[in-house]
């Protein structure tokens, strides 16, 4: 399939994965599609929330590389109208879960990426310094798949095992960050749902 990134199903979750995270910033089992949209976190900073995203271009379409052309500033504007609005705007995610549950990651965890725009969490401003992006290839409307939420999930606790700051009450979405400009992940995506993902997901990393 082009520009497929299916992963095998067997992607590592140990303690050395999670210690080699913080020494690398890299998630083991994502494909690295580097992009120049990043930057330093301030100094004495630590990364203490996940915000998750939803992103799709051109709207409503998947599967295609538009995403990856838009954060590596690749994206040709001429390829379709809504690419012209794109223009100019440069803009990161740390990492992209597509609709089949697969992984690209875009800038290191250790490193700012440009997701969250004007935002705040908790009387704390500029949500980039402290905060991991994760895009879902989706929108606001098209409900999530079953890969997605479980790829989320295995991110989010190997993420919260080398950053214990991320607590589950400190995981949000855009639209709770920068409210009344974004809307994203929208009412498609569960809560709930995920909430019980990340438990089973715990659950079985715990038992193993």
């Amino acid at each position: 399939m082009p520009y497929s990134d299916v992963l095998s199903a067997s992607s590592p979750d140990s303690g050395a994965d999670r210690n080699a995270l913080r020494e690398t910033g890299r998630i083991p089992f994502a494909r690295w599609c580097p992009s120049p949209n990043f930057g330093p976190r301030p100094e004495g900073v630590s990364i203490s929330l996940l915000v998750v995203h939803n992103i799709s271009l051109p709207p409503g379409q998947f599967g295609g590389r538009e995403i990856e052309d838009f954060f590596c500033n690749c994206l040709d504007h001429s390829a379709h109208p809504y690419f012209e609005a794109l223009a100019g705007i440069h803009v990161s995610a740390h990492l992209l879960i597509r609709r089949d549950g697969a992984v690209v990651q875009f800038v290191s965890l250790l490193d700012r990426a440009w997701h969250a725009g004007r935002s705040y969490f908790e009387g704390q401003e500029e949500c980039n310094d402290f905060s991991i992006g994760i895009e879902l290839e989706g929108t606001d409307d098209t409900p999530y798949t079953p890969e997605q939420y479980r790829r989320l999930a295995q991110v989010a606790d190997l993420i919260m095992a080398a950053w214990p700051d991320i607590t589950d009450r400190r995981i949000t979405g855009h639209c709770d960050i920068a409210p009344g400009r974004k809307t994203d992940p929208g009412p498609a995506f569960d809560w709930e749902h995920f909430a019980a993902v990340l438990d089973d997901n715990r659950s079985a990393r715990r038992g193993a």
